[in-house]
């Protein structure tokens, strides 16, 4: 699955930004196939560890470039 490399993304993201993931308020999470919300729900789990933000799964049709999984975050981020 995609998802381990789409967080990693948002990792990189979120750092550059000056946040973390318990900076992140709400995601969003587009899945190709809703079957493999189990799956992705494990691996975003692990990831996020004690972050818990709010979140929203949609099924689409389909992503850009035939990506399998796509998160949209919204953070709140201080400024420096």
């Amino acid at each position: 699955m995609q998802a381990s490399q789409v967080l990693k993304n948002l990792d990189a993201v979120l750092a550059e930004a000056g946040a973390s993931w318990e900076s992140v308020v709400k995601s969003t999470v587009f899945l190709t196939n809703m079957n493999d919300f189990a799956a992705f729900n494990s691996i975003y789990e692990q990831h996020l560890k004690t972050a818990k933000p709010a979140r929203s799964t949609i099924q689409v049709a389909a992503l850009p470039m035939g990506a399998a999984v796509e998160i949209e975050l919204i953070a709140k981020i201080t400024s420096k």
